[in-house]
């Protein structure tokens, strides 16, 4: 019997009041990572309560407007998740915030539980965030770099969005980051949210584990389901062919050095060192041909 059914959350299985997704440490069994999705209609406006969390504010369509500890924040956003990449708000914890969307739009909100309060509440350009083309060939994809170590100061929350052409693997070679190790592994939690462009579209996702620590994912995947990534190797995240695949991760974890380092499955990272014979897939980046 695999784990599949208690990891994965079909679109609307996690739904809560003003959330399409609402995933807390508490409603997934761990202690740190987060991840709401809220949908505004226009001129709506939604109150969040930061608590005992760090958020982002990013825009997966449309944009508004963040105001918090004093500040409004304008947030442009952008038209959907494949077409470019979007501005941002980093917001404490023991925040006050209140969102609203003039022309509507829907919003990530992921969330890292943590003890300090060092960052103020602050905007994050569209124009700072890092685009990488990792990998090559089959393996080509696109990772928007948000809030990482170098990328984007915070205390404990890690967040990137991963775009896979139809027909390509990403995540690959399965990975993991489960263990404390200095130097070669840090400990994280991890939320996979998925969207697929095309009507009917669908990707795959798998996680599995060790023998100290099993877990058994096999997921097929559509737009608005989450995975959750308690513990394991997890990869590959599949496109199907004719459909491409993003997701949003979220991770964050004890360490207090907000580290970010993984470890290949051993049976497969050799496939990195065939990447350098490959070229990256013509196809990326994403929106290219919007923003020329």
């Amino acid at each position: 019997m695999t784990d599949t059914g208690k990891h994965h959350l079909p679109a609307g299985t996690s739904a809560d009041g003003p959330y399409d997704v609402l995933v807390t440490p508490e409603s997934a069994g761990w202690g740190y990572s987060g991840l709401r999705i809220l949908t505004l209609e226009p001129g709506e406006t939604h109150a969040l309560r930061t608590g005992d969390s760090e958020f982002l504010v990013l825009p997966l369509t449309g944009g508004c407007t963040v105001t918090v500890d004093g500040r409004s924040l304008e947030l442009d956003g952008r038209t959907d998740v494949f077409t470019s990449v979007t501005d941002f708000a980093y917001l404490p914890r023991e925040s006050e915030v209140l969102i609203g969307s003039a022309r509507g739009g829907r919003f990530a909100l992921p969330s890292a539980r943590t003890q300090r309060r060092g960052f103020p509440a602050r905007y994050g350009p569209k124009e700072d965030v890092p685009v990488e083309l990792r990998g090559a060939g089959a393996c080509s994809r696109q990772v928007n770099n948000y809030c990482l170590p170098g990328t984007f100061e915070a205390e404990q929350l890690l967040v990137c969005e991963v775009l896979t052409p139809g027909g390509n693997w990403s995540s690959y070679p399965p990975h993991k980051h489960d263990e404390a190790r200095p130097g070669a592994e840090s400990e994280l939690e991890e939320i996979y949210y998925f969207e697929v462009a095309g009507e009917g579209g669908f990707g795959y996702q798998r996680v599995y584990g060790t023998a100290e620590r099993p877990i058994d994912v096999l997921a097929e995947v559509r737009s608005g389901d989450t995975v959750l990534i308690p513990h394991g190797w997890h990869g590959p995240s599949i496109a199907a062919p004719g459909y491409d695949l993003y997701y949003l991760n979220v991770m964050a974890g004890p360490g207090q050095d907000r580290a970010w380092l993984i470890c290949d499955d051993p049976a497969h990272g050799w496939v990195r060192s065939t990447w350098d014979s490959q070229d990256v897939d013509d196809r990326l980046p994403f929106g290219a041909k919007e923003n020329e």
